[in-house]
């Protein structure tokens, strides 16, 4: 976990970031910024935040379509992907879990290894997500 400052820049975020799993925090930053230029970062919801950077036509806030995932690190066994629309996501991995009536869907990573077992798959994901986003 961070020290009880706010951040608002992911650099200073990550800089803080107290964890056992940091270096899992760190790949899957990577994993997901690399995925597509079309993804930014951004602290939301005091942690890690992805979403997408073009334009789209007005939407209520409150359905996140632009907000891809968030990183919950408040367990130490594990980081937690959560994907606010999760159900809409074409995933044939298998790697997005919960069936949540608001439509988010999740992943657990315990370990690098399997973040590296499963980086070809996240990628996957964030195109499948890609392109379901309505653009302008």
């Amino acid at each position: 976990m961070t020290d009880k400052h706010k951040f608002t820049d992911p650099s200073t975020y990550l800089a803080h970031l107290e964890h056992p799993l940091k270096e899992v925090v760190e790949a899957l930053r990577t994993i997901l910024l690399k995925a597509s230029p079309e993804i930014g970062e951004q602290i939301k919801w005091n942690s890690l935040s992805f979403y997408f950077t073009g334009e789209m036509p007005a939407f209520d806030a409150k359905t996140y379509q632009r907000d891809m995932v968030v990183f919950n690190v408040h367990k130490k066994e594990y980081i937690l992907l959560v994907f606010p629309n999760g159900a809409s996501i074409t995933d044939t991995s298998g790697l997005l879990e919960g069936a949540y009536a608001d439509g988010r869907r999740m992943i657990k990573f315990a370990s690098i290894k399997e973040v590296d077992a499963h980086k070809a798959d996240l990628q996957q994901i964030v195109k499948n997500w890609l392109k379901q986003v309505i653009k302008t």
